[in-house]
């Protein structure tokens, strides 16, 4: 296994991650859209999803080419952006 310069492992503050959702059909929230600071970044792939005892994750791509973690605690109802993996890519 080997490190991408591009990857993220500490959490990211709460004011910095903003997550825009959306309720599927079941009545579960699936992630949309991440607002990073000013930046947006639409998802458009939801690779895996997977539950905890009081969290949800989720492994998303964004429009950004990158790869993102996403934790969500259920009981406080808030967002932590756990990895992020830019593939190598640099954002300008």
């Amino acid at each position: 296994m080997h490190e991408l310069s591009d990857t993220k492992a500490s959490a990211v503050d709460d004011a910095f991650l903003r997550v825009d959702c959306y309720a599927g059909h079941r009545g579960d929230s699936e992630p949309l859209r991440l607002h990073l600071g000013q930046r947006q970044v639409a998802v458009t792939e939801i690779i895996d999803r997977w539950l905890a005892p009081n969290h949800r994750y989720f492994k998303l791509r964004g429009d950004d080419g990158g790869v993102y973690l996403l934790r969500h605690d259920s009981i406080e109802d808030r967002w932590q952006l756990v990895l992020y993996d830019g593939g190598g890519m640099r954002q300008s």
